[in-house]
């Protein structure tokens, strides 16, 4: 069997008698012409490793093989597995199955079992109740994406793209844009998905800047930001006190009257390198 030859996914996840889980924050994307954007999306991918977590009935899945990538499927619900296994019988060794919570998987290891002999990227249809934290991994993290094109909840997209003064602007959108250009790339309703979500989504694209931050500064711009936007509507003298009040601000050529949502990326590195 090929990838042409395998059965609808609905009929797939019926033969299987698959439901989402509400506790996974599943919701299936079973339209192949949506799943086919968000791989031409992602760039060109003939010959690329990529990551993709939650797959689910392997609607992304199937998509990022016809587009000619090494898939690593990261999955932690082991009722899906059969049906991936399916897909990985029609992908002619393409795609690789790895049951593990994504959190805890040390992707270049898997990267290197496989012989790939590139960094990997990622491209996924993000658990809901998982996102945000799975990207901080790759943004933080000893290994670094190539690049990723993430779907969040809509409110999180708009929160990682966020500019200075927006109403979404904080922490989430500081780190994200001191390591990678980001920008959203399509925005799907809550009708597209199966069972239909709440809210609405979007897939956002992350880029790594050509001179990254070093490590400590990131570690260091985790602790300035989290100060300064935990207790947003306070004078970041107030705000950062523990980390040198004033003082820090005015080393950093910061305001220290400011708040923390009128404080740019720029300044925020500033305030990091400071500490």
């Amino acid at each position: 069997m090929t990838l042409d030859q395998l059965p609808p996914l609905r009929e797939s996840l019926a033969e299987h008698d698959l439901l989402a889980r509400k506790a996974f924050g599943q919701h299936f994307l079973l339209d192949l012409n949506i799943t086919r954007k968000i791989a031409r999306l992602a760039g060109p991918l003939e010959g690329r490793t990529v990551i993709e977590v939650g797959p689910g009935p392997g609607g992304l899945t199937r998509a990022l093989l016809e587009a000619g990538a090494r898939v690593i499927a990261v999955e932690k619900d082991p009722r899906f597995l059969p049906l991936l296994a399916e897909v990985a019988g029609a992908a002619d060794g393409a795609l690789t199955l790895v049951e593990a919570d994504a959190l805890k998987v040390d992707e270049a290891a898997l990267i290197a079992e496989l012989g790939a002999g590139d960094e990997g990227l990622v491209v996924s249809n993000l658990p809901y109740n998982v996102g945000t934290p799975l990207l901080i991994k790759w943004l933080t993290g000893p290994w670094r994406p190539a690049s990723m094109s993430l779907m969040f909840q809509k409110e999180v997209a708009d929160r990682i793209v966020a500019g200075v003064g927006d109403e979404a602007y904080g922490r989430l959108a500081v780190i994200s844009q001191t390591v990678c250009a980001a920008r959203t790339v399509m925005d799907l309703p809550a009708k597209a998905f199966t069972p239909p979500p709440k809210v609405a989504s979007a897939v956002v694209r992350l880029d790594p800047l050509e001179t990254p931050p070093a490590p400590a500064l990131v570690t260091a711009l985790e602790r300035v930001t989290a100060a300064a936007f935990g207790q947003r509507r306070k004078m970041l003298r107030s705000s950062l006190k523990t980390l040198g009040g004033a003082a820090l601000c005015e080393a950093a050529g910061v305001d220290p009257d400011a708040r923390a949502e009128t404080v740019d990326v720029a300044g925020f590195l500033r305030l990091a390198a400071a500490v």
